[in-house]
């Protein structure tokens, strides 16, 4: 069971180990949503990530004895580095088994903190299947990242700090993947206060739990799909799905593409990086009716490689209307280039990039295709600039990246 007893010792075990990550205030979002929203900076925790808590709780409660045979687990990556931080401040060995899929961040942060790391297959499930052969077959202890009460009893003690600092919180957000965080925050939420609401966040791609509670038992999605790597699980954990039947208030979904509207939000307004799974919460605002309630939306983590950030962020501005290619066909003479260019310019568009293609049409005398790339801001910049090509008799065409058209 997880009781308020265990809760305090969590807090207890884990004085002194983490970072403070008090509640952060949010102009913007109470400005667009209409609730007073104040954030949980867990992307700022040790190792990045709020798993530090139920890790660290978890290694520190284990035996000598089960310490000396050895820690093996699997991970997504956030787990992963919480294990291998406490086994590091333990002096004991830690394998760790993570999904091919992995960001390269997560991956060498984990190598950093010593343990062993070991990739296979591509999703969390794959991953746990061979932690489990490892721990049977090697006899090491394993540590699993959520289907362990200990585990979601570390990561719960978030509450505390939660209600520390607003006392007053009506609505809490979390993100799920295997249930750990949810059942431990919701849990303690409402013994702290019963009429607190808790909602879990999951990718739409990857909502095993809430299948799950729509089910009335654990059940398995198969496959799965989504940008949010932390919470890519196929089935939630049997040993927290009680508790968040009884103490969750329900479960939110969100598409991938919200998730990266998201993403720039939160870089621009809080100047804050924030990995997809931590970002369910925030893309969750837009779907509650929380009027004038104190909302808390819980970032879980921040661990995100340059690649993925490049990509975000590409991805985010397009779908803002900030970047935008467009195609069109021109009568190849001189002047017609700079005639574009002119154009753009008038209407403070800045060009980026130009593809003069001349062999578009076997005839050249037909015409050229040009292409170009440039910046704008936003959806309503980005029409003008389109509305006047078009004026001027341009059949001028929006495409992505790669050619195909858009809209």
């Amino acid at each position: 069971m997880m009781t308020l007893d265990d809760f305090r010792a969590a807090r207890r075990a884990l004085d002194g180990v983490l970072h403070p990550t008090d509640l952060i205030y949010s102009p913007f979002f109470t400005k667009t949503t209409g609730s007073h929203v104040y954030i949980k900076p867990e992307n700022m925790q040790v190792t990045g990530a709020y798993k530090i808590r139920g890790a660290y709780f978890k290694c520190s409660s284990l035996s000598e004895e089960e310490q000396a045979r050895g820690l093996v687990t699997a991970s997504a990556g956030n787990h992963a580095q919480g294990v291998a931080y406490a086994a590091q401040k333990a002096g004991v060995a830690a394998t760790i088994v993570m999904p091919t899929t992995t960001p390269l961040v997560k991956v060498n942060n984990t190598k950093d903190y010593g343990a062993k790391v070991v990739l296979h297959g591509e999703t969390f499930d794959d991953a746990a299947a061979l932690a489990a052969e490892l721990s049977e077959k090697e006899g090491l202890t394993y540590v699993h990242p959520f289907n362990d009460l200990t585990v979601s009893t570390g990561q719960g003690t978030i509450a505390y700090e939660i209600f520390k600092d607003l006392p007053d919180v009506d609505v809490i957000l979390v993100p799920v993947g295997g249930g750990g965080l949810a059942a431990g925050v919701s849990t303690l939420a409402k013994l702290l206060n019963p009429s607190v609401r808790v909602f879990g966040v999951e990718p739409s791609g990857a909502a095993s739990m809430k299948a799950s509670l729509e089910a009335g038992h654990v059940a398995t999605l198969d496959p799965i799909s989504t940008i949010a790597d932390g919470v890519a699980v196929k089935t939630p954990g049997d040993q927290v799905f009680p508790y968040i039947r009884k103490n969750l208030d329900g479960i939110i979904t969100i598409d991938d593409d919200e998730l990266v509207d998201a993403f720039l939000d939160v870089m621009e307004k809080h100047k804050m990086v924030v990995e997809n799974a931590g970002l369910l919460t925030i893309a969750a605002l837009k779907h509650l009716d929380c009027q004038g309630l104190n909302v808390v939306p819980v970032l879980s983590g921040g661990n995100m490689d340059v690649i993925t950030i490049s990509s975000l962020v590409q991805h985010g501005l397009i779908n803002r209307g900030r970047i935008f290619t467009f195609s069109v066909q021109l009568p190849d003479r001189p002047g017609e280039l700079l005639r574009i260019a002119d154009l753009v310019a008038r209407l403070n568009g800045n060009i980026i990039k130009l593809d003069h293609n001349q062999f578009v049409n076997i005839n050249r005398q037909a015409g050229v295709e040009l292409k170009v790339t440039l910046e704008a801001f936003g959806l309503e910049h980005k029409a003008e600039i389109m509305d006047a090509l078009r004026q001027l008799g341009y059949q001028v065409k929006e495409v992505a990246a790669s050619g195909t058209i858009t809209g």
